[in-house]
């Protein structure tokens, strides 16, 4: 009878204890509705796992207009001392990483966390950060390449890199050593915030660029409807690295599912929360790569593309 009564007890206390509710600090380059897709694919993968906002998690949004701010958002959510900071790209991860080496760091959409440093290598991460990679090296030689067959002509072309964006760097030189072996010159536009930008496109257009490149960063998803404007306006040809940019009106991109990369960076924050080091976990690597093409752009910039590349699409946006 003693013993039953003391399980009993014992019972007792383990339900009254509280359930923890972790704190998640989520920071964004652009406003939360530009990143609405993302957010909503993070709550899904989240709650995939058993969390509940309000209940067992909460999540603590720190968004800047442009990336100078990060480093002051990423700092504030450090103070807060929240138990796990979700930075998708690059540009974010570097303004955390800055503020806390002890605090953990998932990333979703980080295009060379090895190249920039955020880790010591894929399979052993070592420090407080890990996530998932759509390795931007390889992906822009690709997305040149593509490029250059859905423009035959092209021989010259203007490549957008984001001076806030430390995975640019690399980036560069994979674009500029892909180039060569198209024999198609570059014309290197840096661009550091959505007010450069008009001025890249008037210098492209002066320059004579076929089109161009932008290679993928905060900036040039939070600044997608402006992005197909100018296209449209200077009438240049564009490739990006995001679908969302083709959706408003830009003439291409290839790119990995950055939605669903997000929402299997769920993966991770629920394992660290459960225990696990981000030094001991491996970033994983975007497998599928997607095609979008936007054939109305197409016809208003007056490009005809070719069939061989309209086949290869995974998505034509008539």
């Amino acid at each position: 009878m003693f013993l039953a009564l003391a399980l009993l007890t014992t019972e007792e206390a383990r339900a009254q204890q509280p359930t923890k509710v972790h704190q998640i600090g989520y920071l964004i380059t652009g406003s939360p509705a530009e990143s609405a897709n993302r957010v909503k694919a993070l709550r899904t993968g989240l709650q995939d796992h058993g969390y509940v906002e309000g209940k067992n998690i909460i999540l603590v949004f720190r968004s800047a207009e442009t990336a100078e701010r990060l480093p002051v958002l990423a700092a504030d959510l450090v103070r807060l001392k929240v138990d796990l900071i979700f930075a998708t790209s690059s540009t974010e991860v570097e303004a955390v990483r800055q503020a806390t080496k002890t605090i953990p760091i998932v990333f979703a959409t980080h295009a060379d966390p090895e190249g920039v440093g955020h880790v010591a290598s894929l399979a052993r991460p070592g420090g407080n950060i890990t996530g998932l990679s759509m390795l931007l090296t390889e992906l822009v030689a690709k997305e040149l390449e593509i490029m250059k067959q859905a423009l035959p002509h092209m021989t010259r072309v203007g490549v957008l890199l984001t001076l806030t964006a430390p995975s640019h760097r690399p980036a560069s030189h994979a674009v500029a050593a892909a180039a060569q072996q198209l024999g198609v010159q570059v014309l290197t536009v840096p661009v550091r915030t959505p007010e450069d930008l008009d001025g890249a496109f008037a210098m492209m257009a002066r320059e004579r660029v076929h089109g161009f490149l932008f290679v993928a960063s905060p900036l040039s998803r939070s600044q997608r409807t402006l992005l197909a404007e100018l296209s449209l306006k200077y009438r240049l040809a564009g490739m990006f690295g995001t679908r969302e940019n083709v959706e408003a009106g830009g003439l291409m991109s290839y790119a990995p599912d950055l939605v669903d990369l997000t929402r299997r960076a769920a993966t991770y924050i629920d394992k660290i929360l459960k225990g696990a080091k981000p030094a001991d976990l491996p970033v994983e690597q975007a497998s599928k790569y997607e095609l979008v093409i936007n054939l109305k752009t197409a016809k208003t910039l007056g490009i005809t593309i070719p069939p061989s590349v309209l086949l290869r699409a995974d998505q034509v946006i008539e």
